[in-house]
């Protein structure tokens, strides 16, 4: 498989909760950093939504926005409101005034990641994935939008599974959008993958993880100097090449640890260790525990 595919697959996202957030006339709410990826897809109106230190951001209809992992943020009618303190709920939510059309409507919530190798794929990911709707209307993005919004307003039978569903494709191809907004902070494995050279080189990592790589190996793969090649890496990959392997190839193992389905020889062989022994000195050198350890605390 391709560099997303892999990582998509050792996330497994699935969304677990979503539920429509609404507001009428003049409100405000501020949340606490949580750790869990959290989304918004407006499907009528506007909001605005403002992070620490950052300008306000203005979400409008059919905007659709990620956040790998969620910062403490506010959400408001307009900017300047009075932002009151609220927790996170799984029910649908209405703010502002409680009669009446609403003037904004929502779906929003989280996506729920396979726990095992969540720091660190995450880490590959931007900081936030905004697609406006001027973005999206012409693609395919937008037409799951549009058919997600038409769920949302449906009654037929299977429409919690339906949502669900369209919510995971929807992950999947915000993840691999070309163009994440102005104001994502593109970094990481995306950002890698649209590089040509860098492209080359990582599609190659994970097309056969087990080879003896090095970084004029790779240097080479990508058409590049060996010296260039690891500059271009460390810069957008931030870290260097063959630290980039030695992380995936344990992100491989430690799924294959916590299904419990593979022997510790089989492991080494298949992410390019000599030997189970090798692998585990390696396993434990970078996580502090042997493999062993880590396979029963994950079956937990």
């Amino acid at each position: 498989m391709d560099p997303l595919s892999d990582m998509i697959t050792l996330l497994r996202p699935r969304a677990a909760v979503s539920k429509p957030i609404s507001g009428r006339g003049s409100w405000g709410v501020r949340y606490e950093a949580h750790d869990a990826p959290g989304f918004t897809i407006v499907l009528a109106g506007q909001a605005w939504l403002s992070f620490v230190g950052e300008e306000p951001l203005r979400l409008a209809q059919g905007d659709f926005l990620l956040l790998p992992t969620t910062p403490a943020f506010s959400l408001s009618s307009e900017p300047g409101v009075r932002c009151d303190p609220v927790a996170p709920r799984a029910e649908a939510v209405r703010h502002g005034e409680q009669d009446g059309e609403p003037d904004f409507i929502a779906l929003g919530g989280s996506f729920a990641f396979e726990r095992v190798n969540a720091p660190l794929l995450l880490s590959l990911l931007p900081e936030r994935i905004h697609i406006p709707a001027a973005d999206g209307k012409a693609t395919r993005f937008g037409r799951l939008i549009a058919m997600l919004a038409e769920e949302c307003a449906s009654d037929d039978p299977g429409k919690d599974l339906m949502l669900r569903r369209m919510l995971d494709a929807l992950l999947i191809e915000a993840l691999r959008s070309h163009d994440v907004g102005e104001d994502g902070v593109v970094a990481g494995l995306l950002n890698g993958l649209r590089d040509p050279a860098l492209a080359r080189a990582l599609q190659a990592i994970h097309a056969d993880v087990r080879a003896g790589w090095t970084v004029a190996g790779l240097a080479v793969v990508a058409g590049m100097s060996r010296s260039a090649f690891s500059a271009r890496f460390g810069e957008i990959m931030g870290c260097a090449p063959i630290e980039y392997l030695a992380r995936w190839r344990m992100a491989i193992a430690k799924e294959a640890l916590a299904q419990g389905t593979k022997s510790l020889d089989r492991i080494a062989d298949e992410i390019g260790y000599e030997s189970a022994s090798a692998f585990s000195t390696a396993f434990r050198k970078r996580l502090g525990c042997p493999p062993g350890r880590f396979a029963r605390e994950a079956a937990l």
